[in-house]
């Protein structure tokens, strides 16, 4: 059975994560001590214990989520299960992306941690010099999404930046234009919601054109190999073929539209029947479940559902 391993993105913080894993398994609570001496601050803390605010800004959730999904990753690497459920690919959900990377051998755990943090930290400033957001549409189909987006945009930036699964996008851009679609999306549009989503900008558009230069030139220096296992790109929903390509993804993803639900429906066409989430949450056992319904995806994102899969396998 083809197997895939995939990693939850922004967003997937939760007061909490990880902190029972990391009392149950040493492995765990050693990637935690190992990521706060590489960024710097005590972010296993964080993650264990908030406050709320500080864990969801775009600085910390995204070295948290990476670590809590690195942690949960080394328990499975350090267990009987690493030979019963040997991932085929990896693939990661924007931020995700980082730790299907690493899971696949493509990065060792402190340049990924590293880039990361960079992420983070660069995506937070390119937020805080433009005015932008972020909004969930559901229940819009592609088509009418275009023509809500033209009209709503009046000239300023607005794009399509997620397409998570049937019925859910994400749009992007400037602040003003994110209201306008908001409002006609239910309306004029017929869509089921209009999410407004709390987010620090106007992430995958061109408003975050300043981090992708900044994290591109921090991707020059790092060391990929060309080696792995294949991972998917979120940009074209295809497998990266080597170290540049990488480079070259991650950094168009800042500003590229996110193609999930085109990712996961290119592994299903392929034959991939067993998935496993690892990470903080269950958002992409729930986008699965809208892509697919037939495809069952194991979520292992706490101590319980670990011990079952030790005491299973």
């Amino acid at each position: 059975m083809k197997t895939a391993f995939i990693f939850p993105g922004q967003g997937a913080q939760v007061i909490g994560m990880g902190k029972d894993i990391a009392q149950n398994f040493p492995v765990a609570d050693e990637i935690f001590n190992k990521a706060n001496d590489i960024v710097g601050y005590d972010l296993k803390t964080l993650c264990f214990e908030g406050p709320e605010d500080k864990l969801n800004s775009t600085t910390i959730s995204q070295p948290a989520i990476f670590t809590t999904s690195a942690a949960i990753l080394e328990v499975i690497r350090s267990s009987n299960l690493s030979e019963q459920i040997e991932p085929d690919i990896t693939a990661g959900l924007s931020l995700g992306e980082y730790t299907a990377l690493y899971a696949a051998g493509r990065m060792n755990f402190e340049d990924a941690l590293v880039l990361v943090q960079k992420r983070g930290n660069a995506m937070q400033a390119a937020a805080d010099a433009s005015d932008g957001g972020m909004v969930s549409i559901l229940k819009l189909d592609e088509a009418k999404l275009a023509e809500l987006i033209k009209e709503a945009s009046q000239g300023e930036l607005l794009v399509a930046a997620n397409f998570n699964c049937p019925g859910q996008i994400v749009i992007s851009g400037t602040t003003t234009a994110c209201k306008r679609a908001a409002e006609l999306a239910e309306g004029k549009y017929g869509a089921l919601k209009a999410i407004v989503l709390k987010v620090a900008g106007a992430f995958h558009s061109d408003l975050m054109t300043p981090a992708a230069k900044e994290l591109g030139e921090a991707l020059a220096e790092s060391q990929i190999s060309d080696d792995a296992l294949p991972t998917l790109a979120n940009i074209n929903a295809q497998y990266y073929k080597d170290a540049d390509s990488i480079r070259n993804g991650l950094t168009k993803q800042l500003t590229q539209s996110i193609l999930w639900q085109k990712s996961m429906e290119k592994l299903i066409e392929e034959g991939f029947e067993s998935f496993y989430e690892i990470g903080p949450g269950r958002v992409l056992t729930g986008l699965m479940k809208k892509i697919n319904r037939k495809i069952k995806v194991k979520n292992i994102s706490n101590a319980t559902a670990l011990q079952e899969l030790i005491a299973n396998n």
